[in-house]
């Protein structure tokens, strides 16, 4: 039998998607490790509730270390470090550079709070307001070199309320990210996810 996966997260916030994924795999849900949590941002909510779950965190702040290439060294060494599997972004508000992706070819996901390729990068949940469509939702996907671009990997809807705020909208497409990051993460780490080009293909479990 294969070791579990070890899984890398990176936040810049609160990491409540850092934390669903971290108790999925404490509970046998997903076949993984959390092997280490690192922030770019120091005082980062985050870091104290995985503290609080016993999982080994790093801050590499990215105010004080520059240019951006140098950081993501540094964020690439700690993540090799600690053996790191698949790297799971979760709030991880920069930009990747080739030099990650190149790092973690195809192992890196996001998940991001709308239907891509609808309304990538900041703000999504205002974009879909204001764009007044009746559906919104949240996509897990490969990271490649563009803002929220890579292969689609998962995605769930929402629906638009009339009376919708920012602020709604986003706790509701928040629950879902919880539900739908673990269970793509939990397929990684299952070796269930095939990646053809754009196209990402779940494929049946295999027999022990």
């Amino acid at each position: 039998m294969s070791r579990p996966r070890r899984v890398g997260l990176l936040i810049s916030g609160r990491g409540s998607n850092m934390l669903a994924l971290v108790r999925a795999m404490r509970d046998g849900r997903i076949a993984a490790t959390p092997a280490l949590v690192i922030s770019n941002v120091p005082g980062a909510p985050g870091l104290a509730a995985a503290e609080e779950l016993g999982v080994p965190s790093a801050v590499l702040d990215s105010s004080r270390i520059k240019p951006r290439v140098e950081h993501e060294a540094r964020v690439i060494e700690a993540l090799e470090g600690a053996g790191v599997d698949l790297v799971c972004l979760a709030g991880y508000m920069r930009l990747l550079t080739p030099r990650m992706i190149e790092a973690f070819p195809g192992r890196i996901l996001n998940v991001h709070p709308s239907l891509l390729p609808a309304f990538p990068g900041l703000d999504a949940q205002r974009q879909a307001l204001e764009h007044g469509v009746k559906v919104a939702g949240c996509t897990v996907h490969v990271v490649d070199e563009q803002c929220d671009h890579g292969p689609i990997v998962l995605q769930a809807s929402v629906p638009v309320l009339d009376d919708d705020t920012e602020a709604s909208l986003a706790a509701r497409i928040l629950e879902q990210e919880h539900r739908v990051y673990v269970e793509a993460v939990r397929l990684f780490c299952d070796d269930r996810v095939r990646i053809d080009g754009r196209r990402v293909r779940i494929v049946a479990p295999v027999d022990p």
